[in-house]
């Protein structure tokens, strides 16, 4: 099962899942963080969306965006943890590990690791904006 984490990676979900050839089913959670400033640089975490299908023994992979802290795919690796999947793993399009706040924390599938710079198109954003671009740009912000 295929587990897309909302909203921006939803172009490389569906990318990936064409190209995986063995049958899968595919769904979506949608996480959001607050408080981060507020909570005296503690990160509070919330779900938006939450999955639809049960996913314990099931095998499990995670579709990121981008990794960054890691604050939200530590909670949402947990989160899951606790349904009990078979197996579950992380597949995420970006990654930056030099920002990382989680430590020990596995990302299986890594498609480039890039520097601190915002990206545009293929699904992410700019004040809800440029996500129908077809391929990933830097964004001048």
């Amino acid at each position: 099962m295929l587990v897309g984490s909302l909203k921006a990676s939803f172009v490389f979900l569906a990318d990936l899942s064409r190209a995986i050839v063995i049958p899968h089913a595919l769904d979506f959670i949608e996480l959001a963080g607050y408080g981060s400033a507020q909570m005296g640089g503690h990160e509070q975490i919330r779900v938006l969306k939450d999955l639809d299908v049960a996913i314990r023994g099931r095998d499990v992979l995670v579709v990121e965006d981008v990794v960054d802290t890691g604050l939200t795919l530590n909670y949402l690796r947990k989160l899951l943890e606790l349904r009990q999947p078979r197996s579950l793993r992380v597949a995420a399009l970006l990654d930056r590990p030099y920002r990382r706040l989680v430590d020990d924390l596995p990302v299986d599938y890594v498609g480039f690791t890039v520097p601190d710079e915002f990206f545009v198109g293929y699904g992410f954003d700019v004040d809800g904006h440029w996500r129908n671009l077809p391929d990933l740009r830097l964004a001048k912000v």
